[in-house]
């Protein structure tokens, strides 16, 4: 794969994923260095001439009030970044460790920050040559950004703390960066606080999560229609006009792949003529439900998208005169995670009626009262098996879990820091509610999955559509249909694995 070569104002999420899960290498652009260079001959200037300015010639937060000279310097940057390494909790996965690097090294890269070009050399080394810190998830409140996580991350880079290898173990980053033959970094002016002063672990955690999402609303449409076909519902809620009606983009989308998914199906034409005129909610607006999630996702995209090419720190530096070092340093609050938790709340949200849909298309799968003819519980000789009686109770477990899950953590906050950070935005714990709604929502789909192909089989000898066909032998690959009661839980696992990989999904294209 080719390298990427950030300058901070082009970095796609899809490029996130390449340098988070497929070790895509990562280089600063020459056109970036030289940005980069310029503000850092600010901060040189500002520490030369012992200039009062925050953060570089001064304490931080509370302590901005403190003078800080000489020798000093270097010393802050090592207390700053120690002692802001107070996370707990479970660790960020390697994959989101590296987003998190990746997106730091990028909004360093803008030129803003007034690092020196080698920070920005030793994230990308590290992400190159495998190098992960350990980096705790709790302990951000989302302004001064996500002070902890960085920290621990920072942590690394000048050789103290732990790393993780890609077994998951703890072993020393001094070890770590040397088997690595990386040079651990002596911070300067301003370094620490251009590390730690971020919105990047809850960018990383809520940018793998809303790729993820694309992948379980896409499956979610195939999975959709497979169930209308399953229970003779009808397309003629598809209908493109009715759609074109109430044009969201989102809508008319999901409306297009349930057209696509009944497009020939034996089964479909086998109940055209029958007296019933119109389908229950779960079938029916599936495109407005659907396609309410999918607009949310191109907003939260939209908000990903301009979070990852910002420069989040404090201060900033502003060249006026590049050629004699000069130039504005200003203090403001672009850490804050505002933006974020707002959207990754409202992702979270879309999610859980994603999952929410899907649970009682599954109902209507199982429940002999709405299921158009098919067994109870899709089980053969119903009574003596049980079918699939628990595994709908279990997609109303998640589905309820994802209801407390997505109570927003953006309405909340706590005062920290001496009241000197004062309103705050609780992105971080936004981003960790979301991984768990992913996952729940997820294995919903792959509880549908496994109900819906069972009961097109109870259909044979009629078939679904060319892309049903698809669909259902993709399911198949990996769950055989049950002949009579079985332990599911592997099952759910494998499906759900199919689903996160796009199997699913790849019916649609």
């Amino acid at each position: 794969m080719n390298a990427l070569h950030i300058s901070g104002n082009d970095l796609t999420l899809e490029a996130v994923h390449e340098v988070a899960d497929e070790r895509r290498p990562v280089l600063l652009s020459a056109d970036a260095r030289e940005t980069v260079d310029r503000a850092r001959a600010v901060v040189d200037e500002i520490v030369a001439s012992n200039t009062l300015a925050y953060a570089i010639t001064t304490g931080v937060g509370k302590l901005s009030d403190v003078r800080i000279a000489g020798d000093q310097i270097r010393e802050l940057q090592v207390n700053l970044v120690r002692s802001h390494c107070a996370g707990v909790g479970e660790p960020l996965s390697i994959a989101e460790t590296r987003a998190m690097m990746l997106l730091r090294a990028n909004s360093l890269s803008k030129g803003y920050s007034g690092v020196r070009g080698i920070v920005i050399d030793t994230l990308c080394e590290m992400l190159n040559r495998g190098v992960t810190p350990f980096v705790p998830s709790q302990g951000s409140v989302g302004a001064s950004g996500d002070l902890a996580p960085l920290a621990h991350l920072a942590l690394a880079l000048i050789g103290e703390g732990e790393c993780v290898d890609v077994a998951g173990a703890r072993i020393a980053s001094g070890d770590a960066l040397k088997r690595a033959q990386i040079k651990p970094l002596v911070l300067e002016a301003k370094e620490s606080i251009s590390l730690i002063n971020g919105t990047q672990c809850m960018l990383a955690v809520g940018t793998l999560a809303l790729l993820a999402a694309d992948i379980l609303v896409d499956s979610a449409d195939v999975l959709g229609g497979l169930c209308c076909d399953a229970l003779k519902g009808t397309d003629t809620a598809f209908d493109e006009r009715i759609h074109k009606a109430r044009p969201h983009s989102g809508q008319i989308k999901t409306a297009a792949n349930l057209r696509k998914m009944l497009e020939g199906s034996q089964i479909r034409e086998s109940h055209r003529d029958c007296g019933r005129v119109q389908d229950a909610y779960s079938l029916r607006c599936i495109p407005q439900v659907h396609g309410a999630v999918r607009d949310t996702l191109a907003h939260c995209r939209e908000v990903f998208e301009i979070e990852a090419n910002s420069a989040v720190d404090n201060p900033l530096v502003f060249i006026t005169d590049a050629k004699n070092s000069e130039g504005d340093v200003i203090s403001g609050g672009n850490f804050h995670g505002e933006p974020l938790a707002f959207a990754l709340d409202f992702l979270g949200i879309a999610l859980s009626a994603l999952a929410g849909i899907s649970e009682r298309r599954i109902e209507r799968l199982v429940n002999p009262a709405l299921s158009e003819g098919l067994p109870p519980f899709l089980a053969h000789g119903a009574g003596l098996n049980s079918g699939f009686m628990m595994a709908q109770v279990t997609a109303a477990a998640l589905v309820s879990e994802n209801k407390v899950l997505a109570h927003p953590a953006s309405v909340d906050s706590i005062t920290t820091s001496g009241n000197k950070e004062d309103y705050v935005s609780m992105g971080m714990t936004a981003a960790i509610k979301l991984k768990r709604i992913v996952e729940n929502t997820r294995n919903v789909l792959a509880i549908e999955a496994m109900a819906v192909a069972q009961a097109i089989d109870f259909l044979t000898p009629l078939k679904s559509s060319k892309r049903g066909q698809s669909a259902h032998a993709a399911i198949r690959a990996v769950c055989p249909t049950v002949e009579k009661d079985r332990v599911m839980y592997k099952d759910f696992a494998r499906l759900a694995e199919l689903i996160a990989t796009g199997k699913v999904a790849e019916v649609l294209r």
